[in-house]
């Protein structure tokens, strides 16, 4: 079986005026990227996801919009389901949804929403996907569950990209990616996030790691694990001169993971060609924009490829 092809997002997250964002949006669509994404935190410098999404769909033509990503408990199902039907619909058919559970403890501190225990913010998850692709279906939609219920419901309008836009989740631990084996069509491999819900598990990177969690995505998906994309992000990139002042990745880790890439382009180049071969892993989100002019020969060499 032929290699899927690469596909590239990047996550961008605020700009100084509507201008500014429309050009950011066209920058990746010329570089050859396929997704612009934006995270959905209350904190820090960072736009509200629905209207971002919008202004760059309004300025691009290719370039896909998505969530890296919509947290669960910060919205009900139904009123996103209805917005992204309403973004795949003004997007012409570029929505990507990606969603989970919501994980950063702080931000639930901060704003008196409730910060459940994980096993209860999972199933809370469930519980969405099943309401959002209901409201996505033909015909009236009734729903009982633990955390939700929807009578008789009718949404309209239905998104463009049938059955529903593509979904991403993304996780580390063995529930979630059983899960997005399920119900998602793009899978993005992320560490576990600590007990705490203060950071993401820096023991639970490297190449060992990965297999293994693809392992229980093939063993779930069954016979759809061949639809299903594979990806992660990219949390770091730069060249050997730049090694000395990145205090906050663990260098002994860099060789064994795609998370984070050393060198000039062609080793970049190389490293995740290698990556795909070994896992199956074809898209690449970059998750930090301040590298964004150094990834973007890589983005040039291996998109669509």
């Amino acid at each position: 079986m032929a290699a899927r092809p690469f596909r590239f997002g990047a996550v961008v997250r605020l700009a100084s005026s509507g201008k500014e964002w429309a050009e950011k949006a066209r920058r990746l669509e010329d570089a050859g990227f396929d997704v612009l994404l934006v995270p959905d935190h209350f904190t820090g410098p960072r736009f509200a996801p629905v209207a971002a999404m919008m202004a760059a769909a309004n300025a691009t033509t290719r370039l896909r919009i998505g969530t890296m990503v919509f947290s669960n408990d910060y919205r009900h199902p139904v009123v996103l389901a209805k917005e992204a039907a309403t973004l795949d619909v003004l997007s012409e058919g570029r929505l990507e949804l990606g969603i989970g559970t919501g994980w950063m403890r702080k931000e639930y501190d901060a704003t008196g929403i409730q910060f459940d225990p994980p096993k209860e913010r999972f199933n809370r998850l469930k519980e969405s996907l099943k309401v959002m692709k209901g409201c996505w279906s033909e015909g009236a939609f009734s729903f009982q569950g633990e955390h939700y219920t929807i009578t008789d419901l009718v949404q309209d309008p239905k998104p463009v990209q049938k059955p529903y836009p593509r979904i991403l989740l993304g996780g580390g631990g063995p529930g979630m990616l059983r899960l997005a084996a399920r119900e998602a069509d793009v899978v993005n491999l992320a560490q576990r996030v600590l007990p705490d819900g203060s950071a993401p598990d820096p023991a639970d990177g490297g190449l060992e790691n990965f297999l293994r969690k693809i392992d229980i995505i093939r063993d779930a998906a069954g016979d759809r694990f061949e639809r299903i994309e594979l990806g992660t992000s990219i949390q770091k990139v730069g060249g050997k001169r730049a090694v000395a002042s990145w205090s906050e990745v663990d260098l002994t880790r860099a060789d064994d993971t795609p998370q984070v890439l050393i060198g000039d382009t062609s080793q970049m180049v190389d490293k995740l060609q290698q990556w795909r071969t070994e896992t199956g892993l074809t898209y690449f989100v970059l998750h930090n924009e301040t590298d964004l002019d150094d990834f973007l020969p890589v983005v040039t060499e291996l998109a669509g490829r």
